[in-house]
């Protein structure tokens, strides 16, 4: 059961917390496309009313990340090959954006953050410990979507993202993907710093789009 807030055990959660309890299991894989989400379940997991449960689910269906069918009850939406390949290609538009406006921002907090979190990439690169990779690498690409200072950009990224998050966790598995992406975080790290937002753009939109070439060959782990 979610722990409750401290000196109020009988407190009920709202629908907004079960929606994010739902939504870390979704990004973190504890269920997966497809799956069903039965109400029962949640309830007895989250201590939450049903009403409350069916709002969340709600929730989760204008988000995208959940169906809901008549007599079948909810599940975790499948996305197609097709689907992947445009959620992609709006992340090439979106975050080759947020790069430009950081670029060009005038910021130099947030870059000698970048700079920093370069380096600590640069350290977990090499050691095998790709969780540790994954979150610096996550904290990367949070960190250029602050320096862009544009909450839509930044809102329509984390719902392109969340579904698709433990494919893009898979493809650091393959052999090399976690040099490559490293080396196109060095080169968007230096036009950053430098100022060079067009630069900076190019080379985030490709950044994206190689990674879209690495979730499309997970092969039996993708729909059909």
């Amino acid at each position: 059961m979610i722990e409750t807030a401290p000196g109020d055990p009988e407190r009920i959660l709202a629908a907004s917390e079960v929606a994010a309890w739902l939504r870390d299991r979704i990004r973190t894989g504890q269920v997966v496309q497809g799956q069903r989400l039965i109400e029962a379940d949640i309830i007895r997991e989250t201590g939450a009313t049903r009403s409350r449960v069916r709002e969340a689910l709600q929730r989760l269906e204008s988000e995208g990340l959940v169906v809901i069918e008549e007599f079948r009850g909810a599940s975790v939406r499948r996305f197609t090959r097709d689907e992947i390949r445009q959620i992609y290609r709006a992340r090439m538009a979106l975050e080759g954006m947020a790069a430009h406006d950081f670029a060009v921002a005038d910021d130099p907090g947030r870059k000698q953050q970048l700079a920093e979190l370069q380096e600590r990439l640069n350290l977990v690169e090499h050691t095998g410990d790709h969780p540790a990779f994954v979150r610096a690498n996550d904290a990367w690409h949070s960190l250029i979507l602050d320096g862009a200072d544009n909450d839509y950009i930044r809102g329509f990224v984390e719902r392109l993202r969340l579904p698709l998050y433990r494919l893009l966790f898979s493809a650091f598995y393959q052999p090399h993907r976690i040099d490559d992406a490293n080396a196109d975080h060095r080169r968007i790290t230096d036009a950053i710093l430098r100022g060079d937002g067009a630069e900076a753009e190019a080379l985030m939109r490709q950044h994206v789009e190689e990674a879209l070439a690495a979730v499309m060959g997970l092969g039996d782990v993708l729909p059909s």
